[in-house]
């Protein structure tokens, strides 16, 4: 039996669905996974939206975007981990787990939103203030509504990113789907490959349901308008870069 007959029949194995080697079945670690996904996007989200919308409204702290999308990408979020687990104790394995993800979410945010704000044409800005629109007006109704394919494009990156490394929760004896890995890992040649690859496979499927969820959402909550060829060709492109935002548009 090859491996990928080996992953077929653990995968479709109704025991690996009820429990496991550590209790649990597949669906309590995958939704644990989605806990520990979800409780650092809207915490990253609560952080950089609101962050990203006043430095791309006032044109102000233009540097922070930089510096910040620049060097959290910096940061191996394992090593973190293992560094905040050791600073707070295994107790706190969840709380270090959750700034870990943090950390590798708020970049793209950040700069999703950023982007699109700043990409809103001026003169149409400039014509909702000439018609009176108080500030946070101009904000509500004219540059969130267009910015949203490009904070979307960041929410949906973020989560791809979070929920393939949530796995690290492993690590330090929480569950998820990483479970499986590091489990696997322990038995090697003796069942452990196929638990191993199980995992991954799962893992990729979970990320490619959500970020299916997320392209749907994003259908739904633009506006007919902004879901143009050419709009989407622009989200792409900006998307595309390896860097959304340079030094230059911070000076």
């Amino acid at each position: 039996m090859n491996i990928f007959e080996q992953v077929w029949s653990w995968l479709t194995d109704p025991d690996n669905w009820t429990r496991s080697i550590n209790g649990p079945g597949i669906p309590y670690h995958v939704l644990k996974h989605l806990q520990y996904t979800g409780v650092a996007i809207l915490i990253a989200a609560l952080i950089a939206v609101p962050l990203g919308i006043y430095i791309g409204h006032t044109g102000r702290g233009s540097f922070l975007v930089v510096g910040i999308a620049n060097s959290f990408r910096a940061i191996p979020e394992l090593g973190l981990l293992i560094l905040l687990v050791l600073a707070m104790g295994i107790a706190l394995a969840v709380e270090a787990v959750t700034i870990a993800l943090v950390s590798l979410a708020i970049p793209p945010l950040l700069a999703g939103t950023y982007a699109g704000i700043r990409n809103v044409d001026r003169d149409v800005v400039d014509a909702a203030r000439g018609m009176g629109m108080r500030e946070w007006d101009v904000v509500w109704r004219v540059e969130l509504p267009i910015a949203l394919p490009l904070i979307l494009g960041g929410l949906r990156a973020a989560t791809l990113q979070v929920i393939a490394t949530a796995s690290i929760a492993a690590f330090v004896s929480l569950d998820g789907l990483g479970r499986f890995v590091i489990d696997g890992r322990a038995f090697g040649a003796d069942g452990g490959y196929a638990m191993m690859a199980g995992g991954a496979v799962l893992i990729a499927a979970l990320a490619i349901a959500v970020e299916l969820v997320l392209a749907g959402v994003q259908r739904l909550a633009v506006s007919p308008g902004l879901q143009t060829r050419r709009m989407r060709r622009r989200v792409a492109r900006v998307w595309a870069q390896p860097k959304l935002i340079t030094a230059e548009e911070s000076s």
